[in-house]
């Protein structure tokens, strides 16, 4: 058996006690994109709009009305919307983990 032992005293005086490591606390930005409804109703929509595009076409006389230029600008315009929505939502946020 050792005469060592952490805490005990020898003579009056206290030996040195090891501490144990603790996890460091750190942090993410935000949470992953694909854990958010964000990324969810983003695919939805754009999901939607690729249907839309392909089910609205020509109708007699009045002709194609959800043209395939505008259902990509329709994309566009909500790819951008998500890019947005995820910028703001990186900016403030963290979500703690341990090491």
């Amino acid at each position: 058996m050792s005469d060592y032992q952490a805490g005990a005293s020898r003579a009056g005086e206290t030996l040195p006690t090891v501490a144990e490591p603790r996890p460091e606390r750190v942090s993410t930005e935000t949470k992953s994109s694909f854990k958010t409804t964000e990324l969810i109703f983003y695919i939805l929509a754009v999901i939607g709009v690729l249907i839309a595009s392909k089910t609205i076409g020509p109708d007699g006389a009045i002709g194609d009305t959800f043209r395939a230029d505008r259902a990509w600008l329709y994309i566009t315009l909500l790819t951008i919307g998500y890019m947005i929505s995820r910028g703001l939502a990186k900016s403030g946020s963290r979500e703690p983990y341990d090491r």
